[in-house]
C-alpha cells in the first residue's frame, strides 16, 4: 500500500481503538496426550466498516511505527483477562495466550502492569502466557530483567514461530521462556521430510532439556498430527484442531473435540478424518 493508504489505516486503526472497534477471537491448543484443552491463543481482528478487513501482518507493524501499540496491548491484554472471568465462571477453565510487541517490554514497569491487571479481576497470572516472535526476541536479550521478573510473576513467555531465525539456539540459552512453538513451515511437511523430521525431533528434544514446553504450530492434517506426536511435542495448533473461533464457541467446541479425539488416533477411522481436514481448511 502507499504511504497515503498506511496513513489512512493508523487513523482509522486510532479511532477504532478509542471506539472499541477491534475484537478478538481464540484458536485452541491442545493436550497431544490425550486431546485434552491446555490453552487458547488469542488473536486480534480489525474489520472496519470503510477498509474492510485488514490483517493484523499490516496494521500491527504500523501501530508499532505510530504509537499505537501500546493501547492495543493494554486493550488486548484487558479483553482477554475478562474473558478468562467469563469462561471461569461457566466452568471452562483454560489459560490464555497473547502476542506482545518488543516495543512494550521497553517500559520498565509493563511486568508489574500486567500483573496489576491480573490481581484487578483475579486471574491466577500462571493462566497467562505472552507470545513473542522469534525475529522480535533478536533486541530483547537487553530486556532479560523484564522479562524474568514476567516469570517470576508466574506469567508464562512463549517463543513464537521457532527455528526461522538465526539466533534460536542463544535466545533459548539466555532468555526465560517457559514455551516453544514450532514454526509451521516444519510441520506442513513433517510427514514427508526426513529433515523436518529431524529438526521437529531436535527443537522438542532442546526444549524438554531446558524445561519448556514443544508446541507444533499449523497442524492442519492427520498425519501431521501424528507425525509430532510421535516426535514428541506436548501441544499442537492448528486447524485440524481448531480454527480461530468466537469465545462463547470455545466451550461446545471442547465437549465435541473431546469426544473426536479417540477417532482421531485411531488408524482404522483415518479415513472419518478427510472430511474433517476439508472442512477444517475452508474455514480458513
Amino acid at each position: 500500500m502507499t504511504k497515503t493508504s498506511d496513513k489512512a489505516i493508523v487513523a482509522e486503526l486510532s479511532r477504532a481503538v478509542e471506539n472499541q472497534q477491534l475484537r478478538l477471537v481464540y484458536q485452541p491448543k491442545v493436550s497431544l496426550r490425550d486431546g485434552g484443552l491446555m490453552r487458547v491463543e488469542a488473536l486480534m481482528r480489525w474489520d472496519d466498516p470503510q477498509l474492510g478487513t485488514v490483517e493484523p501482518s499490516h496494521f500491527i507493524p504500523l501501530a508499532e511505527q505510530h504509537g499505537l501499540i501500546d493501547d492495543l496491548t493494554l486493550w488486548g491484554l484487558r479483553t482477554i483477562l475478562r474473558q478468562w472471568v467469563d469462561w471461569r465462571d461457566d466452568g471452562l477453565d483454560t489459560s490464555i495466550a497473547f502476542n506482545i510487541s518488543a516495543l512494550s517490554l521497553q517500559h520498565l514497569d509493563f511486568p508489574d502492569l500486567v500483573e496489576r491487571m491480573c490481581r484487578g479481576l483475579d486471574v491466577p497470572t500462571d493462566r497467562l502466557v505472552l507470545e513473542l516472535t522469534e525475529g522480535a526476541t533478536q533486541p530483547l536479550v537487553k530486556l532479560m530483567d523484564t522479562l524474568t521478573r514476567f516469570r517470576i510473576k508466574g506469567i508464562g513467555l512463549a517463543i513464537d514461530d521457532f527455528g526461522t531465525g538465526y539466533s534460536s539456539l542463544m535466545q533459548l540459552r539466555q532468555l526465560p521462556f517457559s514455551e516453544v512453538k514450532i514454526d509451521q513451515a516444519f510441520v506442513a511437511d513433517v510427514h514427508r521430510s526426513r529433515d523436518c523430521r529431524l529438526i521437529i525431533r531436535g527443537i522438542t528434544d532442546l526444549a524438554h532439556g531446558l524445561g519448556l514446553i514443544a508446541t507444533a504450530e499449523g497442524v492442519e492434517t492427520v498425519e501431521q498430527l501424528r507425525a509430532v506426536q510421535e516426535l514428541g511435542c506436548d501441544l499442537v495448533q492448528g486447524y485440524l484442531v481448531a480454527p480461530p473461533m468466537d469465545p462463547d464457541q470455545l466451550k461446545p467446541w471442547k465437549q465435541e473435540f473431546r469426544r473426536r479425539w479417540p477417532a482421531l488416533m485411531a488408524d482404522d477411522n483415518l479415513a472419518l478424518w478427510s472430511d474433517v481436514e476439508a472442512d477444517a481448511l475452508g474455514q480458513r
